[in-house]
């Protein structure tokens, strides 16, 4: 038997991967936060690109969610015109070409970035513009994921935006925010207007708090995926010597295949884990959960996809089968429609890995 070959970062940039859990505000360049804030008079913590990056870095790895969210004060900033935001946008979809990446689900929260006069409708209308000239002629399939904050009341205004924007870019609807003290059953009004309209939401659950905010994720609120989700570990019970012991929670997550928006370095991060090496995603994935792979704030952890996965392959011994796996579930739990789910699939993603791994 061969030993298992751990892929290196360039054969893991050229296969074909999937992303459903990305921040449009939290994976600007640095060069572009410095320019366009030199435009608008904002004043940043550092003006050069590269000691930019670093900081925002530093700022977000501190093990809270709190101080983690703070560092989006500098970016949203910079997102308030539409030539900004589109360029944000752009750019942003030009860096997941460029690292693979053949389906992406983006999100931002619209309400962040009206600030300087723009609409809700004038915003998406900017991020879709900017999607389309990045997606241009490239390999790529981007989508719109609209986010209401959960600390604020604007959660049904921005579900009917995401209706009304339906089949023009916007794929779906989200929460975010600080979870403690912000229970997703908030924004029940939201997601049932949602389910009525037949629409796909994900809710940020079980990040920063734990079992009962995906408990309401779930059973109050009625969510298609779960945003992180990684404290669903809580409900597992790890003896040494026995095979571990899921809580009905757990169970019914991966009975019912409750997609997992694993983000790696970010939960690290934000002290959802404790390590790359102690992460529950090998656990999560030993056991069958539908575990995907993601970035969160490619900005805040300076990470791509690629980087992700290199690092769960240095951590567990991953080769490029697994990538497989993992991608091929994050296609599954994409809320395209499934015919174009099933093409990716099987035109894209399954030839190359059959050809490469």
């Amino acid at each position: 038997m061969e030993p298992t070959r751990v892929p290196d970062l360039m054969s893991l940039r050229a296969a074909p991967k999937v992303l459903l859990h990305d921040h449009l505000d939290g994976g600007l360049r640095p060069g572009t936060i410095a320019e366009l804030a030199a435009e608008v008079g904002h004043e940043l913590p550092a003006t050069d690109p590269q000691q930019l990056g670093e900081w925002f870095a530093a700022a977000a790895d501190s093990g809270s969610l709190e101080r983690y969210l703070e560092t989006f004060g500098h970016t949203v900033a910079v997102m308030q015109t539409a030539p900004a935001i589109t360029r944000v946008a752009r750019e942003a979809v030009e860096d997941l070409v460029a690292d693979g990446v053949v389906y992406a689900e983006i999100r931002y929260a619209p309400e962040l970035m009206v600030e300087g006069g723009l609409s809700l409708d004038e915003v998406v209308a900017a991020v879709q513009a900017g999607f389309e000239e990045g997606a241009a002629g490239e390999q790529i399939v981007v989508r719109q994921l609209l986010t209401a904050m959960r600390h604020q009341a604007r959660s049904r205004e921005i579900a009917e935006l995401a209706i009304a924007w339906r089949d023009r870019g916007v794929i779906g609807f989200d929460i975010a925010g600080a979870e403690a003290g912000y229970p997703p059953t908030r924004h029940l009004d939201a997601f049932e207007y949602l389910q009525r309209e037949n629409s796909h939401f994900t809710i940020h659950a079980g990040e920063g708090f734990g079992l009962p905010s995906i408990w309401e994720a779930l059973q109050w609120c009625g969510a298609d995926r779960l945003g992180h989700g990684v404290r669903i570990v809580d409900d597992i019970k790890v003896v040494s010597g026995a095979p571990p012991e899921l809580g009905r929670l757990a169970n019914y997550v991966r009975d019912k295949r409750i997609p997992l928006e694993l983000c790696p370095s970010s939960n690290v991060q934000t002290g959802a884990a404790d390590s790359i090496a102690e992460h529950p995603i090998r656990l999560l994935a030993d056991l069958k959960f539908r575990v995907t792979v993601n970035t969160d704030n490619r900005l805040m952890s300076g990470t791509t996809l690629s980087n992700e996965f290199a690092l769960l392959c240095e951590a567990f011994g991953y080769d490029l089968d697994d990538v497989r796996w993992f991608t091929v579930n994050a296609m599954k739990s994409a809320f395209l429609p499934f015919d174009e789910r099933l093409a990716l699939i099987e035109d894209v993603i399954k030839p190359w890995y059959a050809e490469h791994a």
